[in-house]
Parts: structure tokens; C-alpha cells; sequence
């Protein structure tokens, strides 16, 4: 008899996922980490393990290289980071992103590593796992900074002026065409911490606090 087809990955499904497997992983020792202090192995490690734990019971695509997330199917990536030090790296397209968000939801596993010197092995204790909306990944101070300029009724003048005190990695064409869309759609106030660099520079200690409390923003764990 053919094997029963496994159901489609949706967020729901990704959410309640990362639930169990946040737990499980809390309560295993792991001598393949002991003394690896590296964050990206970690980071690897956790999303790999992940992804298999998903394989197992769901049917959904490989991550597509072109947009570089781990789920396109559902516009979800995962990130995983260290509570210590609460940030990771994602490609940059362009400086809307930071005002629109990323174009993609995170779901963002925070961990603490402690290695057991009598057992040499890892434990991750997965503090948090928390789930941003896709608009809700833009850069908190940006997006407030603009409302702010609408909310007083600033022209486009004014955001250019805004975007150049900001940093905001555009030319003047592209600072007077999102100046333009800015005041015919307004963005969503984002709560990451974008920083501008070759690739961006994502910070999540305000998610992490608002998580749950602000919609868009799930506490998964």
C-alpha cells in the first residue's frame, strides 16, 4: 500500500513544530557541540535539526538560494541566535526593507549554551521562539521616525531629509520614490533593530520583549 501523503507545512504547523522541538531540545545533552563556541555552527546545527524534525511529519519544499529563506512556500525564515547576544545577519536587497520589512516572516529560535565539562556535552536551553510577521520586521526607529513625520503632516522634503539623517543606504531617485510611497501607504511601526552593513544586521531584544504583546509578534515558546 502507498504511504499516506503528509500534510503541507503551514505556519500554524511551523509554530506548533517549533514548540515541541523547542522543548525536546532543551532537555538534551549534545556531546557534537561540546566546546563550540561558533554561533553560525550552532545556528546551522539548530536549523538543520529543525528542517528534519519538520521532514518527518510534513511535506514542503527546500528552501529556495534565490530569496534565501527556508520556507518560501509560507514566507517563513529561521533564525536562531544566543539570549547573550540577540542578533544575526540577512542578505540586504534594498533599504525598503527597512521601512517595509524584510518581505518575509522570522521565526527566531533564542537559545543559552552551557557545556557540562563532567559529561563533555552541550546543552541548548531554548529560552524563546518567537514568530514576526512579515511587516513587523521592519526597523523599529525608521518606521517610528516616519509615522512620526506623517503624523505631523511632513512632505516628502522632509522624509528625504529624514532617510539622509538616518543612514539609509539610497540615491536620491530612490530616496524621492520612497518618500513618495511612504505617504501614499504609511508603514506598519517594525520591532527589529536593522543596522546597515554589506548584509543586514538584525537585533531582537525588542521582539523578544514585545513578543505576545503586540500583534503580529507570537510567543511561540
Amino acid at each position: 500500500m502507498p504511504s499516506p501523503q503528509k500534510p503541507n507545512l503551514t505556519v500554524n504547523r511551523v509554530h506548533e513544530a517549533a514548540r515541541r522541538f523547542a522543548i525536546q531540545e532543551s532537555g538534551f545533552q549534545n556531546p557534537a557541540l561540546y566546546g563550540i563556541s561558533d554561533g553560525k555552527a550552532v545556528g546551522t546545527y539548530i536549523e538543520h535539526k529543525f528542517r528534519d524534525a519538520l521532514s518527518a511529519g510534513y511535506s514542503f519544499s527546500a528552501g529556495n538560494t534565490a530569496r534565501g529563506i527556508d520556507f518560501p512556500e509560507i514566507g517563513v525564515d529561521v533564525k536562531t541566535t544566543s539570549i547573550r547576544q540577540p542578533q544575526s545577519s540577512c542578505p540586504f536587497k534594498s533599504a525598503r526593507q527597512k521601512v517595509y520589512g524584510l518581505g518575509y516572516s522570522l521565526l527566531i529560535f533564542v537559545y543559552d549554551k552551557n557545556d557540562d565539562h563532567e559529561t563533555k556535552s552541550a546543552n541548548l536551553d531554548m529560552q524563546h521562539v518567537i514568530y514576526v510577521d512579515g511587516p513587523k520586521t521592519a526597523d523599529f526607529q525608521t518606521t517610528s521616525g516616519i509615522n512620526e513625520i506623517i503624523r505631523r503632516k511632513g512632505n516628502a522634503d522632509d522624509l528625504i531629509a529624514f532617510f539622509q539623517d538616518r543612514f539609509l543606504p539610497v540615491d536620491d531617485i530612490q530616496a524621492e520614490r520612497l518618500a513618495k510611497e511612504v505617504l501614499e501607504t504609511p508603514p506598519d511601526t517594525g520591532y527589529l533593530t536593522i543596522s546597515n552593513a554589506l548584509q543586514w544586521r538584525l537585533q531582537y531584544s525588542r521582539v523578544i520583549e514585545k513578543a505576545g504583546a503586540v500583534e503580529g509578534i507570537v510567543r511561540v515558546k
